[in-house]
This record gives structure tokens, C-alpha cells and sequence, in this order.
């Protein structure tokens, strides 16, 4: 798994006008394929005036584009491109075209929905995702503050708790730095406070 990857802040959504043809870009990252035909349904469902949707997305090593009936390799092609050029993963963006009365040609379609899916990503913003680990530590109650403190050095973030008998909290840590986090709360406790590695995952 890479260390780093870019998606989609936010939903972005931007329209521009080439020959009175309108051209709605719309970007959003999702975590799943189903998600992202999922998006595609709701855009289409947004927009059911329009005649074509083009779509592309790349999620999970898939990569999939559709030119929604506009002529081949016009559409969604032009999108998914733009997408790996920017280095865009764990994302589906579709581009609405209301037709205009003007043929644009082959260079003019590429050209229009490349326009609308980048201004669409921009408007959206670039996130970047990082690789984590997170991480199970049981504690006793005596020691939960000098292990969030540990924790804080080290970057690493407690996003929850459970009081039984014992504390039971669940963590975060980018995975470059976990090794002086799992030495440090060793090194601090030993064999008093329990870690366990749950799963890789990106914040």
C-alpha cells in the first residue's frame, strides 16, 4: 500500500459553456466501486434532462469510464485521464452535457469535458490521504493519562474509549511513525499496557 495518495476534499461541482452546450462536471471521493456507480446513479438522477452523463472512476486499483452515448473515447475517456494525471484515486466524476445545438467534433468534446472535470476537481480541492495504523491498547485506569501523553508525543491519536475494568481505548498513528510509538509505549509500560495492531487505513 503507498504511503500517500490524493482524492477529493469535498463534493466539487463547476459548469462551463462551449458552444451553448452546457458541461457540469461533478467529483466526489468514494471508498468502493458500489459507491461510485452509486454517485453516478444519484448525478444521473440530478441532471434527468440531460442526454449524455459521461463518467469516470478509479477506486480500489479499478478504473472504469463510460462516454454515456457521446461518440467513443470522447467522454469518459477525457475524464479518466485527467484523473490519473492529476493523480486522483478513490474517486468518480461525472460530466452533464445539456446539448446546444452546435457540434463541437471530436477535439471539442475531449477538450470541453476535460475542462468541466478538472474545473470540478477544483473546486472540490485535493485531500491527501495517508496510510495509518490503528491500533487496540488496554490500560489500566492508574496509567491512561501517561499513555495519552505518550500518545501525543508520538503523533498518535485516541479516537475512542470504553470503561470497563479497564480502559480500553482504540488509536491512530501514520504508519511511518508507529515504530517509536509501539517503542515508546513498551519502553514506558511494558507489559502493563496491552497493544494490539487492528488494521491499516487512510485519514
Amino acid at each position: 500500500m503507498d504511503s500517500i495518495y490524493l482524492s477529493p476534499e469535498k463534493r466539487g461541482t463547476a459548469e462551463i459553456t462551449e458552444k451553448r452546450s452546457r458541461f457540469i462536471g461533478n467529483i466526489v471521493h468514494v471508498d468502493s466501486e458500489e459507491e461510485a456507480v452509486e454517485f453516478v446513479k444519484q448525478i444521473k438522477r440530478e441532471y434527468y434532462d440531460a442526454k449524455h452523463s459521461a463518467y469516470a472512476y478509479i477506486t480500489g486499483g479499478i478504473k472504469r469510464y463510460s462516454d454515456d452515448g457521446e461518440p467513443a473515447k470522447t467522454a469518459g475517456l477525457p475524464i479518466l485521464d485527467m484523473l490519473d494525471a492529476q493523480k486522483i484515486t478513490d474517486c468518480v466524476c461525472v460530466v452533464t452535457r445539456y446539448f446546444g445545438g452546435v457540434l463541437l467534433g471530436t477535439g471539442g468534446l475531449v477538450r470541453a469535458y476535460t475542462l468541466a472535470a478538472k474545473n470540478a476537481l477544483e473546486a472540490a480541492g485535493i485531500k491527501k490521504m495517508t496510510l495509518h495504523n490503528k491500533y487496540r491498547f488496554t490500560i489500566p485506569y492508574s496509567l491512561f493519562d501517561s499513555v495519552k501523553y505518550v500518545c501525543s508525543e508520538c503523533e498518535c491519536e485516541i479516537i475512542d474509549c470504553s470503561y470497563t475494568d479497564v480502559i480500553v481505548a482504540e488509536a491512530v498513528c501514520e504508519t511511518q511513525k508507529c515504530e517509536n510509538l509501539t517503542n515508546a509505549i513498551s519502553g514506558s509500560f511494558g507489559i502493563n499496557v496491552k497493544v494490539e495492531f487492528v488494521e491499516k487505513l487512510y485519514r
